[in-house]
């Protein structure tokens, strides 16, 4: 996890027997376990005692319900009306994205994303959702596209959101997006230049909407330290897909329930970056972040539960999300 800007994302979810149980873990190696990631974000990173209060409601929770946990503790430590922060956020926890790791679908992630959502607006007064992916029914509009509907990345005025589930939005709590999809990783570079409009040119460039972007690829581009981030989310997406776009080592391959599935090599983004960056003139300062990868994500969590590390990032060098 990231002690940073603002937001965290955390770790791995256990999916267990028809009734969908869930408990926040890092994973196991044992034949027939199921397994997806709930890379959770809230709207903290620099008070380190909170997000760590965070995990640690988490870890407590022993009735198969880590994450609803999780959050119950995040929207009792974060005030909405006083945080402050450059990247676009809607919620005290802004994001509870469900992801397939191992023997689960991304169909039965949707089920547990709504059934979380349904729990969390029952237990946080004033607590609103809206929902994305699978847990969207039936239009699994992505992730992306009910944020722009919502004006996630400029809105700070919730008098005129609509949410799927909960009350209209409050400003403590704000709103909050569920759901569930493939993969998604984070992947951050960081350019030499203090200008912003030229970040957001390369950005836009590799942008997966982009004729000459980079499939799966979503960026933005933010002042971070005295310098300029360009963001990415690095979205998983089916093999036939792929086939017709493959560009060599470009891609990454990994395989869920039999379903083949593809994301951006991250040493490939940012070697794109670098590039548009010294066409234009400038340098790069490396990756400030870089997200685990699916596979990456599933080995951690086996070992760590294999090993019964509840507090795995403490021996985990590095800076992930």
């Amino acid at each position: 996890m990231l002690f940073g800007n603002w937001k965290l994302k955390l770790w791995a979810t256990r999916i267990s027997g028809k009734k969908r149980k869930k408990k926040i873990t890092m994973s196991s190696c044992r034949v027939g376990l199921r397994l997806a990631a709930c890379l959770l974000n809230i709207s903290e990173a620099r008070k380190k005692y909170i997000v760590e209060n965070i995990v640690k409601a988490a870890l407590l929770e022993r009735n198969g319900n880590s994450v609803l946990a999780a959050c119950l503790e995040a929207f009792q430590s974060i005030d909405m009306e006083v945080q402050e922060g450059i990247h676009p956020f809607l919620g005290a926890v802004d994001l509870i994205p469900i992801y397939p790791l191992s023997g689960v679908g991304v169909e039965e992630c949707g089920a547990v994303a709504r059934s979380l959502a349904e729990n969390l607006v029952l237990s946080v007064p004033g607590c609103s959702v809206f929902l994305f992916g699978e847990a969207d029914l039936p239009e699994k509009r992505p992730l992306v596209q009910r944020r722009k509907q919502l004006g996630w990345f400029t809105r700070r005025d919730f008098s005129a959101l609509k949410p799927d589930l909960g009350a209209a939005p409050a400003r403590r709590c704000g709103l909050t997006g569920i759901g569930a999809s493939p993969y998604v990783m984070n992947c951050n570079v960081t350019i030499d230049s203090q200008d912003l409009a030229l970040g957001k040119e390369i950005a836009s460039a590799i942008r997966g909407s982009n004729v000459n972007g980079l499939k799966g690829v979503q960026t933005m581009a933010f002042p971070h330290e005295g310098k300029i981030e360009i963001a990415c989310n690095v979205e998983s997406f089916e093999d036939q897909e792929v086939t017709e776009t493959s560009k060599g080592s470009q891609y990454m391959a990994y395989s869920v329930l039999g379903d083949h599935f593809y994301y951006v090599s991250p040493h490939y983004i940012e070697a794109q970056v670098k590039k548009l960056a010294s066409d234009r003139g400038i340098g790069t300062i490396g990756r400030a972040l870089i997200g685990f990868t699916p596979q990456e994500c599933k080995s951690c969590a086996e070992y760590a539960i294999r090993e019964s590390i509840g507090e795995f990032w403490k021996i985990r060098e590095g800076v992930f999300m």
